[in-house]
């Protein structure tokens, strides 16, 4: 066999694998968002509570539509939408691909019912498994690029599904759980440990996405950074060490504070984590601290990370506590560092960096191009991922980011401080 016949072969070969591998992922994460909404009634998969929520519904639809309109219309030959209609209820924000259903409307989507949105579902992903399959190798060469992508982003949405339900079940009055069954094992009594606080030299390092496997495009191109030293904890803010700000009058003080931050623990009340019930609460009445979440009402688990917080309450706390939050780029010269812990899987981490692009950013051609740079003001970093993150989604150059006043996230806090010269 000569020696181009052999590297085409081989390159056939690595192309049937790669083709199969992402045929078997995009069955996979499919399948999930599914599973995510199946405890969930139709009633409950219509709901809206509030403009930066959407209804699960809508999520299952808007991550069928953006494959549709991103791959299937553009690449796969002889394709016709599902529904015309549907581009202008199921698009998000992409201004290039038309107009658009307002986004605090969603809620009012009763039509297309449920079992609809399925069918739209399951049409879609024929048409892309064919598309998978059978894309000749120009049009392949384009489209499997924008496939990744569109798995993380329907991931992103399978984080949204959970973190928009909870919002809307602590709305309602019975406070009803999401996920059925028994909850994680109550670490009541157990004191956190002790935080420790690890020095990082600091000096130049690079941050961003290199190397292999997907990233999104904010969290490119890498580039070096200087960083002064500096001590960061090893662990998680937990509730019981947020108890004590909150028993400290935390709330109540505004030397604490960022101008916005208080401006909104006046405006909104806010007197606790978001999702926090204080003892005597009517709503489940206790004599102690309660915390809602996917299994609805239970006892604070004073070793648990908190969340629910916004960055303004993040900055206050880390103001009482005498330290700071890491910037991001602290954060990821961070992540793997020895003996650190909770970087990953429990709750996303406020940082003090503003959403902005990296030197050289440049965004992605096409509509895909309007995913992230577009929102690159009034926002800021968080990193590492939460309980919510679906499995393998989360990479140390993750960059989420939310307005700092956001609470219905799983966000918390871990504190570092300048290390002393």
């Amino acid at each position: 066999m000569s020696e181009t016949a052999l590297s085409r072969r081989v390159g056939s070969s690595a192309d049937a694998s790669r083709r199969e591998h992402l045929a078997q992922r995009y069955r996979e994460v499919r399948a999930h968002s599914l599973a995510l909404a199946a405890p969930l009634s139709a009633e409950d998969q219509c709901i809206q509570s509030m403009p930066d929520a959407s209804p699960t519904k809508w999520h299952l639809a808007h991550s069928s539509w953006f494959f549709e309109a991103v791959l299937l219309q553009p690449h796969a030959a002889g394709y016709r939408p599902f529904n015309e209609r549907f581009s202008h209820l199921f698009n998000s924000y992409y201004e290039s691909l038309g107009p658009r259903h307002p986004r605090p409307q969603r809620g009012l989507l009763t039509r297309p019912s449920l079992p609809e949105v399925h069918v739209y579902r399951e049409r879609v992903d024929a048409a892309m498994l064919s598309l998978i399959a059978g894309a000749g190798a120009g049009v392949w060469e384009s489209a499997a690029p924008l496939l990744e992508l569109g798995l993380n982003h329907e991931q992103q949405h399978q984080e949204l599904i959970v973190t928009d339900i909870v919002h809307a079940f602590w709305c309602n009055p019975l406070l009803p759980a999401y996920l059925a069954g028994d909850a994680p094992v109550l670490r009541s009594g157990v004191e956190p440990p002790a935080v420790r606080w690890l020095e990082l030299p600091g000096g130049v390092t690079t941050v961003g996405h290199r190397g292999a496997g997907f990233a999104f495009d904010n969290e490119t191109p890498a580039h070096q950074v200087l960083l002064p030293p500096f001590l960061i904890a090893d662990r998680l803010v937990t509730c019981g060490d947020y108890t004590l700000f909150i028993a400290d009058g935390g709330y109540r003080r505004p030397e604490l504070w960022l101008s916005d931050g208080w401006a909104a623990v006046q405006a909104q009340g806010w007197r606790a984590p978001a999702y926090w019930l204080a003892p005597g609460d009517p709503r489940a009445p206790s004599e102690l601290w309660q915390v809602f979440g996917v299994h609805g009402v239970q006892p604070l688990d004073a070793a648990a990370p908190v969340a629910q917080l916004s960055f303004y309450e993040a900055a206050a706390y880390a103001e009482w506590a005498g330290a700071r939050l890491p910037t991001e780029f602290e954060w990821e010269a961070a992540y793997g560092a020895p003996k650190i812990t909770q970087m990953d899987g429990e709750v996303w981490q406020w940082t003090r960096s503003s959403y902005d692009p990296y030197p050289g950013f440049r965004p992605l051609g096409g509509a895909v191009g309007e995913y992230n740079g577009k929102f690159m003001v009034g926002q800021v970093v968080l990193r590492g991922s939460s309980s919510a993150t679906p499995a393998g989604h989360g990479r140390a150059s993750y960059r989420n980011f939310f307005p700092p006043a956001a609470r219905w996230q799983f966000s918390g806090l871990r504190l570092t401080k300048d290390a002393l010269r």
